[in-house]
């Protein structure tokens, strides 16, 4: 198979390159040792005509990557517009924050359709085509009309949100028609697939049973396959990273104080504003923890020409400088908050320093965060994972600590329970989440998900005489949340 890998964002595979988790992090070891093609924006847009759009190929491990310019007069309502401003705020169930015009709905479809064209150049008699993410929902159909017959997947790197907060997105049903033309969508959980195949029996009315969905574009299948990481690899980069500057600087500047840490981009659906609430309210409910025990909050900057990410940046920031004023001393800081990015190397190192993690958001596709962290500890000591039971993981990392992120009391007590814990219980409930990583790593999340586009590929075109045939299955069967792939 001539897999081609396509997203939104790529990432070079620098070392240094920030990579606070999610998609781009996910990608890179999986491109660099499948042979896969990585087909993504360089960043750049261009004017004009773009006949060759692509600004640079170049290799990438033993697969490529295939940078391209999008068209300047569509970047704005495709990417800040509607995919940031409509679906992503629907995705995490922020029905209240979406907004988006006609023009922004019309530019995501140009480059969606855009990038459909620019893909043919690597279409091949063998060739199979992995969409990634919510930036190109439609480029399944796109490819469709331009008479690509060959395998195409798809998978959600984000939630996927009930029928009634879905349905607030602006030309929700084209978009959902647009993407049954996808052989297989992959979703991170059960909910998230459920919620899907609900609304293509209940809204479209389409025929649903064992997770296929049959529309006019023929055999759909929804399944769950979730993302993991290598959790070897990242265990490596930890032990390597006690040399690194930052790192010992780090250490050093403790001086037998325990650390909590949390990183994320700056997005209102990781929950910064009632994690910061959180820990000033345990510094309240626990004043021996002060002077203790303080929190490394790494926020890296992400869309700030969206008012709602604005907004947010001036009130973490506003709130950090109140509970520092209320708690600090004058050689004491309990949040050292950075607006910046780090490469996974340096991460690893801060993780495996750091006796707590804190991954906390209001809603999250998988949280890969979540899983660096605890792949990053020392196993002899081990730090504690305290995570939201809204994060995808939360469904594979049952023995971190699992917390409601809405209730702040809540999350005060379970943070100093987790600096608190003694280190037998510390070792148990890494024990059993590291066993959960390596049999769920991100090699079986790729084997499974273009095994199962494989076998999409091959039912389709068994079924071609029938396809058109529904009477095979009763109308409105109940949706099962089709496969599970891991």
């Amino acid at each position: 198979m001539n897999l081609v890998v396509v997203s939104n964002r790529v990432s070079r595979g620098k070392p240094s390159e920030p990579m606070t988790g999610g998609l781009a992090a996910a990608l890179l070891p999986i491109v660099e040792k499948s042979g896969a093609i990585w087909v993504g924006s360089s960043g750049k847009v261009r004017d004009g005509n773009l006949k060759e759009p692509f600004a640079e190929i170049e290799a990438l491990g033993t697969g490529a990557l295939a940078m391209l310019d999008l068209p300047a007069a569509h970047y704005g309502g495709y990417y800040e517009g509607f995919a940031n401003s409509a679906l992503w705020p629907a995705l995490h169930s922020r029905a209240d924050l979406i907004r988006a015009t006609q023009e922004d709905y019309l530019s995501y479809r140009e480059v969606n359709a855009f990038m459909a064209r620019a893909l043919l150049r690597f279409r091949k008699t063998d060739s199979a085509f992995w969409v990634q993410d919510y930036h190109f929902l439609a480029l399944g159909a796109e490819l469709r009309d331009l008479g690509v017959t060959e395998p195409i997947g798809f998978f959600l790197h984000t939630p996927w949100p009930s029928r009634s907060v879905i349905s607030g997105v602006p030309h929700h049903r084209e978009l959902i028609e647009a993407m049954l033309a996808y052989d297989l969508i992959g979703f991170q959980t059960d909910e998230d697939c459920e919620n899907f195949l609900s609304y293509a029996q209940s809204d479209l009315g389409l025929v649903v049973h064992d997770g296929v969905v049959i529309s006019r574009h023929g055999r759909t299948r929804a399944a769950v396959f979730p993302i993991g990481i290598d959790p070897q690899q990242f265990a490596q980069l930890a032990a390597k990273a006690s040399t690194h500057p930052d790192v010992s600087r780090l250490r050093r500047s403790l001086n037998g104080e325990k650390l909590a840490i949390g990183v994320d981009r700056l997005d209102y659906s990781k929950g910064l504003i009632n994690r910061i609430k959180a820990f000033d309210r345990m510094w309240t409910l626990h004043p021996q923890l002060k002077r203790t025990a303080s929190l490394l909050q790494i926020a890296t900057p992400s869309r700030g020409a969206i008012e709602a990410y604005g907004n947010l940046q001036s009130e973490v920031a506003r709130l950090v400088s109140d509970v520092n004023g209320l708690h600090g001393e004058v050689d004491w800081t309990p949040i050292r908050y950075l607006n910046k990015g780090y490469g996974q190397a340096v991460l690893a190192g801060l993780y495996r320093t750091a006796q707590v993690g804190v991954v906390t958001p209001l809603q999250d596709g998988m949280n890969l965060v979540a899983k660096e962290y605890v792949a990053a500890q020392n196993p002899v000591d081990p730090g504690v994972l305290v995570l939201s039971k809204f994060a995808g993981a939360a469904n594979e990392l049952d023995t971190a600590l699992l917390v409601n992120p809405h209730d702040i009391d809540a999350m005060a007590r379970t943070i100093a329970v987790a600096l608190s814990m003694p280190l037998t219980e510390r070792r148990m409930r890494w024990e059993a989440m590291m066993a959960k990583l390596r049999s769920h790593t991100i090699q079986q999340w790729f084997a499974d998900f273009t095994e199962a586009l494989h076998e999409c590929q091959l039912d389709r075109e068994a079924l071609a005489p029938v396809i058109a045939e529904p009477v095979l299955w009763p109308l409105r069967s109940v949706p099962n949340g089709g496969a599970r792939y891991h």
